[in-house]
């Protein structure tokens, strides 16, 4: 997109009308806080769903599978975001692309809303990955098409947007964890799928007067002949995979295991076919090859950052619903709540850091040692999660503010880590491989859930010291050797801070 079109696109955009800022950051805004309540108030109540008893409204799976279900779900959903992409700069743009994403997600809550037992939660995941690929990386594209470059109002509107995002996951697990838990699972499920409905419907109401010209490019148009082309290679490849899958489920060959398995061994293959394809291609310079290399601990750290982050939603859903005391204060408390926990902290504190940085200028550290701060503070989050089980045991229920504390850790490790490491990667990417490092990024999120989608089969309460301990302690490791060869990293990146 040169610049007149860019020109074009925010001359068409309301510039006033939302706070001092542009009409269609309301549109935006709101239409990912209904995507988030309806992403995050389905997965505060899915893995209960999984392996409660049917007597209970469930489908009776094993702990150790539901958590490995969960953990390769969130993998893939990060995984389809590279399909979102591609399919919004060479075919449909932004607009189009978050509309079908919003609607696939739609039906898949609905598909899960239904007792329909295993096959329609597999049904379900398919529609919400797809779904969340096409909608999560475009809508916040659409949020930079609707200022100028130069807009001083820019990081602020991010900034709005993200309030956005986390005061949608922070009220669905209050919301529909509670329907879910006290009542019924499809009803909670039905509810994400209001959610969805309402976002979309929002969408398509208001943009046309908010959104003007945001969204609707094509940047990289694919031609007719490449369209043809393109179309027979997706149209083979899915008829391909429908065939396996199909032969595979008949013959017994794809078992859940098998396929978990896979995955976990996609999650490696991809990023690391991406650092090679860009290390080599002829595009990259010698500083970018440097900057390149320098990105490849980031990344190991974000993977290990994100492996115990995202174990908030298993692991300690797990803990919250088996070990932890669920009155407080006199307050019954549903364990589908703690999930609100990581959104809250992020909304208080989010602040906090951006003055401090703000605040610190030159003086604040380097990426690599904010990094390596990430991590000291994800394996805390861990470690004290040892303390209730070395003192009391791992019979007895646990004092909830055990689960405070850790979730409130893992936040503080967050924003050392994800903001940072967000604009890190825009300032290392080679310039021919802007969007593809950018989509890297996200991938650090898929690996790590890949990963734990084999490690979180290791957690039970008589394992639970190790298991916390080992993981841990392996973060704080990485994070001291991480701050201790910060040095050498940062003059890899070449003059990028």
């Amino acid at each position: 997109m040169d610049s007149s079109d860019k020109d074009k696109i925010v001359q068409s955009v309301p510039q006033t009308g939302f706070f001092g800022h542009p009409r269609g950051l309301f549109t935006l805004f709101f239409t990912e806080f209904w995507e988030r309540f309806s992403y995050y108030g389905m997965r505060a109540i899915l893995l209960y769903y999984m392996y409660y008893e049917v007597t209970r409204g469930g489908l009776g799976l094993d702990q150790e599978t539901a958590a490995s279900i969960m953990a390769i779900y969130g993998s893939l959903v990060y995984m389809s975001g590279i399909i979102g992409g591609w399919v919004a700069d060479r075919l449909i743009g932004t607009s189009k692309t978050v509309f079908y994403g919003g609607v696939l997600i739609m039906l898949g809550h609905i598909v899960l809303a239904l007792p329909a037992g295993v096959m329609a939660l597999f049904i379900s995941m398919g529609f919400i990955v797809i779904g969340t690929g096409l909608l999560k990386p475009n809508v916040s594209s659409i949020v930079g098409d609707v200022y100028s470059d130069e807009d001083p109002r820019r990081d602020s509107g991010f900034s709005i947007f993200y309030m956005g995002i986390n005061a949608g996951a922070l009220i669905a697990p209050l919301i529909v964890g509670t329907v879910g838990q006290q009542y019924n699972f499809h009803l909670g499920f039905s509810l994400a799928a209001v959610g969805m409905f309402l976002g979309l419907s929002l969408f398509v109401v208001t943009k046309r007067k908010t959104l003007g010209l945001a969204g609707t490019y094509v940047v990289n148009p694919l031609t007719g002949e490449e369209k043809r082309k393109a179309f027979s290679r997706i149209g083979i490849g899915a008829l391909l995979v429908v065939l396996l899958g199909a032969a595979g489920i008949v013959t017994g060959l794809l078992t859940i295991e098998r396929f978990v398995f896979t995955v976990s061994i996609l999650g490696i293959v991809i990023p690391a076919a991406y650092f090679v394809v860009m290390y080599r291609s002829p595009k990259t310079s010698d500083v970018e090859r440097s900057r390149l290399l320098a990105y490849i601990p980031l990344f190991i750290a974000a993977m290990m950052f994100w492996a115990i982050q995202e174990q908030g939603s298993i692991i300690l859903a797990r803990y919250a619903d088996k070990r932890t005391q669920l009155s407080f204060a006199g307050i019954e408390l549903q364990s589908s709540w703690f999930q609100s926990l990581n959104p809250l902290f992020i909304v208080v504190l989010a602040p906090v850091f951006a003055w401090l940085w703000v605040k610190l200028g030159s003086r604040q550290p380097t990426t690599p040692k904010k990094f390596s701060f990430g991590l000291l503070f994800a394996g805390l989050s861990f470690l004290v999660m040892i303390v209730p089980a070395y003192m009391n045991g791992t019979e007895s229920p646990v004092n909830p503010m055990w689960l405070v504390l850790s979730f409130f850790l893992v936040v503080i490790g967050e924003l050392c880590l994800s903001p940072v490491g967000l604009s890190a990667t825009t300032k290392l990417a080679p310039s021919a491989f802007t969007a593809q490092t950018m989509s890297l990024w996200f991938l650090t999120n898929a690996s790590a859930q890949a990963i734990n989608a084999q490690i979180v089969r290791f957690y039970k309460p008589e394992t639970e010291i190790l298991y916390f301990g080992a993981i841990g302690g392996l973060s704080i490791i990485l994070g001291l050797i991480l701050y201790l060869i910060s040095s050498k990293i940062h003059g890899m990146m070449k003059g990028v801070n």
